[in-house]
């Protein structure tokens, strides 16, 4: 699974890096409950320790004719095939998708549901809850990294097994690029005519190579080729891209501080190899 991940990358900066137009509005927080989110200052700050529920940059393209309903207005231009090329748009979306059948609290809000902030790779396309999105509202995350822990055997003290540890780990390209991973969102209304909420979820596939011996499971990298035949949302999802191995051979693991265990932790020092030399090694 994917439930922690950096992301460093000023959201104007990483438009221009991905050839998108930047659709966020600096005003608009990371964390919907972040006291410090009072403008672009905050807005724009390294995010060590992305947690769900957090506000994030995500990548998608508009249909042909605009989407109304997630206010995305723009275009696709020419042909994939042909000269039809993808519009690209960086929006702000909520993490942890939001069904369009939840219902609505008095203030406006979403009823608390169960967050739904992964998708299997295996289930997506079928599943009752996210089907409808990867239809054709597939989106890219982009990040620095992200986190998953290990679970490490029980030790034993005086006869009894003590509660087992789990060892944090970091992932991300060598090269220092941002990695992008495979999502879906949706667009949620409280009532006719209010303003939509945008949510995403990440998709996770079975882990390979190094990966499979921190966890199971690992956000799906889709490759920079392939960007624009997942984004667009007038042909369905390419199945090749959600049964294939991932290619993990530029990704990196490293052991990081415990530090991230905890949501309220965020600096560089997340990130960090833990213990006094590096511990760095390729998936493959």
């Amino acid at each position: 699974m994917c439930g922690r991940f950096a992301v460093t990358t000023d959201p104007a900066l990483l438009a221009e890096t991905l050839g998108a137009i930047n659709e966020i509005d600096p005003d608009t927080p990371r964390r919907p409950d972040d006291p410090t989110a009072d403008g672009g200052a905050a807005n724009s700050a390294a995010n060590y320790n992305v947690a769900p529920t957090t506000a994030i940059a995500t990548l998608t393209a508009a249909h042909r004719d605009g989407d109304l309903d997630g206010d995305l207005d723009g275009h696709l231009d020419g042909d994939l095939d042909g000269d039809r090329v993808i519009t690209r748009r960086l929006r702000r979306m909520r993490w942890g998708l939001v069904p369009p059948w939840a219902k609505a609290r008095p203030d406006g809000t979403p009823e608390s549901t169960r967050l739904l902030i992964n998708a299997r790779a295996e289930t997506v396309t079928t599943s009752p809850a996210f089907r409808a999105s990867a239809a054709s509202r597939r989106c890219l995350v982009p990040m620095d990294g992200w986190y998953e822990w290990r679970a490490e055997a029980p030790t034993v003290v005086h006869g009894r097994a003590t509660r087992a540890a789990k060892t944090p780990f970091y992932f991300h390209r060598v090269d220092g690029r941002p990695l992008l991973i495979a999502g879906v969102w949706t667009v949620w209304k409280p009532a006719a005519g209010a303003t939509a909420l945008l949510s995403c979820t990440l998709i996770t596939t079975a882990a390979v190579g190094a990966a499979a011996e921190v966890h199971d499971r690992m956000p799906l990298p889709i490759a920079a080729a392939d960007w624009d035949r997942w984004l667009d949302p007038d042909r369905p999802a390419d199945p090749a891209l959600l049964t294939g191995a991932p290619a993990v051979d530029d990704i990196a693991v490293r052991e990081v501080s415990t530090l991230v265990n905890n949501v309220a932790n965020n600096g560089p020092e997340l990130i960090a190899p833990a213990g006094p030399a590096p511990g760095q090694l390729t998936l493959l």
